[in-house]
C-alpha cells in the first residue's frame, strides 16, 4: 500500500472484481497477494508414482503472484505533513522528513492506518492487532535516505479471502464464483520518482509522489504440476488491468520457449513494453539478504484497539484507531451488493454486475425503482441499455447525467399510466438529455405526443393499411401471425407512435380474421 494515495476503498469495492481473473501463488511475500493453487496435492502426485507404467510429461504451467500497489485517500503523506495533490509541480509538496533531512522523523498518518485496517475488512483478513515497522535498504536516487519504511516482519493484515465472480458460458451469463487467498495487506512508504532523459542523458527526481492509483508487479514462472516451483522473474510497475494480463501472458509464453529450447530461465526484474507486449530485462532479482531488513527504530508497534475502552486513558483519542469503528464504516461490498439487487428487485445476475460496476448507477436505478410504478425489470432496461448507452456515447459519469432518476420515474409513470407508448416515451427520454430544463409532461403536450384516444381514427387508420396490403393480410389469413407486426408498424407510423399498441393489435386481428 502506497503513503500517498488515493481511493482504497474505491478501489476495492469497485473495480478489483472486474480486473482480476484467476491467479496463482509463488513463494514470495506481497503487499496484497492473489493466489489459487493449480498444482496437484502431495496425496495423489504419491500415488501417481506408484503406477508403474509411463505417462505422459505433463504441460507446463503457469504460476503467478501479484503485489498490488493502491494509494490511500488520504490528505497527506503516510509519514509526513506534506500534502498529496495529483499533478502538482515537481518537488513543490516535500517535507523535510520527504527529503530525507538530518534529524527529522515519521509521524504515521491515522487515516492510512483506517483505510488498511478497513481493506483487510473487506477483505476477510486477520487485522493483527500489534503490527511492526520495518527498514527495507536499497539505494534508488528516487529514495534519498537509502530505505523505505514498510512492513515486513508483521503487516498489518494477514490470511485474507477474496471471493469473486464473473459470467461465463457461452451467452456469458452463467454466474461462476471463485475465491482467491490474499497473503498479507502491508502500509509501506512511498518513494519518489524517476524522469530519465535519454536525449540528454540525466534523470530528474520528483519526491513529491511516485505512483498512479493503482500498480501491480506481477511475479511469474513456470512449472509442471507436482513439480517444485520454476525460476521466477518480476515484471514492475504494471499501471492497468488490460496491460497486467498481456505481460503475463506473454512472460509465461517466453519462459516455456526458453525452456523448451534448453535454457534457463534468470531470476530478474523485468519490465512491460505496452506498444510491442513484450517484457524487457532490467536487472537481476535482489533477494531478502539484499535489502538487509531491519526493525523501524523511529517508530513504535502499530496498536489496533477493538473497542475505544480497550484503549490506554494516556493515548489520546485522536491517535487511537478502533476496530470496532472502522468495522461500523465498512461500505456495502460489491459481491453483498449484487446478492441484494437479484434478490430484491428480481432481476438476473448479469444486470446486478452491471449496476454495481458502473460508479453510482445502483443508487441511481434503487431511485427510480423507488419513484415509479414499473417494475423494476423495466426500469433494468432503461438504465442499462438507453440511459447507459448515452452516458457511454457522451463519455460522461451517471453523476453527470442530464436525466435524473426523478425525470425518468416521471417519464416511466406516464407510460404506466397509458398516456404514451413506448416508442413515445424513448422519443421522450432523448428530449429530456437535450433539454433538461423541460419535463415529460411539457414535452408531451408541446409535441402533441400522447396517446390516440380517438379509437374511431385508430379504426380509420387501421382500416387503411389493411386494404393498401393485401398481400400481408393473405399471408395472415394463412397463418403467418408475425406479419401482423409489420401491420402495427405501418400503424404507428401514421400515429408517430402515439396509438396504444394493445388497441391496435386487436383491432388489426379483427380486420384480418
Amino acid at each position: 500500500m502506497a503513503a500517498s494515495s488515493a481511493g482504497i476503498g474505491t478501489l476495492l469495492c469497485k473495480n478489483i472484481n472486474k480486473q482480476i481473473e484467476i491467479f496463482y501463488p509463488t513463494n514470495r511475500r506481497y503487499t496484497w497477494c492473489v493466489i489459487r493453487r493449480i498444482c496437484t496435492s502431495i496425496s495423489r502426485f504419491r500415488c501417481q508414482g506408484q503406477i508403474k507404467r509411463k505417462s505422459a510429461p505433463k504441460e507446463l504451467v503457469g504460476v503467478v503472484g501479484l503485489e498490488v500497489h493502491a494509494q490511500i485517500q488520504s490528505i497527506t503523506k503516510l509519514f509526513s505533513g506534506s500534502q498529496v495533490r495529483f499533478q502538482a509541480p515537481p518537488n513543490s509538496l516535500v517535507s523535510f522528513f520527504d527529503a530525507s533531512l538530518p534529524g527529522t522523523l515519521p509521524v504515521l498518518n491515522r487515516r492510512c492506518v483506517e483505510a488498511a485496517v478497513m481493506t483487510g475488512l473487506a477483505l476477510d483478513c486477520v487485522i493483527n492487532r500489534k503490527s511492526l515497522f520495518d527498514r527495507k535498504h536499497y539505494f534508488y536516487a528516487d529514495l534519498p535516505a537509502g530505505y523505505q519504511i514498510t512492513q515486513q516482519r508483521r503487516p498489518i493484515a494477514v490470511d485474507g479471502t477474496l471471493t469473486y465472480s464473473h459470467l461465463g458460458g457461452t451467452r456469458r451469463n452463467t454466474l461462476i464464483t471463485k475465491s482467491v487467498r490474499i497473503k498479507q495487506i502491508q502500509l509501506e512508504q512511498d518513494s519518489g520518482k524517476s524522469l530519465h532523459d535519454d536525449r540528454r542523458g540525466q534523470t530528474l527526481i520528483d519526491l513529491n509522489r511516485a505512483e498512479g492509483q493503482l500498480r501491480v508487479d506481477a511475479n511469474v514462472s513456470v512449472h509442471r504440476p507436482g513439480d517444485p516451483w520454476g525460476v521466477r522473474t518480476e515484471v514492475k510497475n504494471i499501471n492497468s488491468g488490460r496491460n497486467l494480463a498481456r505481460a503475463i501472458d506473454y512472460e509465461i509464453q517466453r519462459q516455456v520457449g526458453v525452456l523448451k529450447n534448453g535454457g534457463t530461465v534468470q531470476n530478474e526484474t523485468r519490465s512491460f513494453d505496452r506498444k510491442s507486449g513484450h517484457t524487457l530485462p532490467m536487472r537481476d532479482k535482489e533477494g531478502l539478504q539484499d535489502y538487509r531488513f531491519m526493525p523501524e527504530p523511529n517508530l513504535p508497534p502499530l496498536i489496533v484497539y477493538d473497542r475505544p475502552s480497550t484503549a490506554p486513558p494516556c493515548v489520546h483519542p485522536s491517535q487511537v484507531v478502533v476496530l470496532e469503528e472502522v468495522r461500523a464504516g465498512l461500505p456495502e461490498l460489491p459481491r453483498a451488493r449484487r446478492t441484494r439487487l437479484v434478490e430484491s428487485y428480481d432481476i438476473l445476475p448479469e444486470h446486478s454486475f452491471t449496476l454495481v460496476n458502473e460508479d453510482g448507477l445502483t443508487d441511481y436505478f434503487e431511485a427510480v425503482v423507488k419513484e415509479t410504478k414499473a417494475g423494476p425489470r423495466k426500469v433494468i432496461g432503461w438504465v442499462n441499455q438507453v440511459l447507459l448507452g448515452l452516458l457511454h456515447h457522451h463519455s460522461l459519469s451517471v453523476s453527470q447525467s442530464p436525466v435524473t432518476p426523478q425525470m425518468l420515474a416521471q417519464l416511466l409513470n406516464l407510460q404506466e399510466n397509458g398516456q404514451i407508448s413506448s416508442s413515445v416515451a424513448k422519443q421522450v427520454f432523448q428530449e429530456l438529455w437535450r433539454a433538461p430544463g423541460k419535463t415529460a409532461q411539457q414535452i408531451i403536450q408541446e409535441q402533441d405526443l400522447g396517446i390516440v384516444s380517438n379509437t374511431t381514427e385508430i379504426h380509420r387508420i387501421c382500416q387503411k393499411v389493411v386494404d393498401s396490403h393485401p398481400d400481408q393480410v393473405q399471408a395472415i389469413r394463412g397463418g403467418n401471425k408475425k406479419v401482423l407486426n409489420k401491420l402495427m408498424g405501418l400503424v404507428q407510423k401514421e400515429t408517430k407512435g402515439r396509438a396504444d399498441p394493445v388497441l391496435v393489435r386487436s383491432i388489426l386481428e379483427e380486420k384480418t380474421s
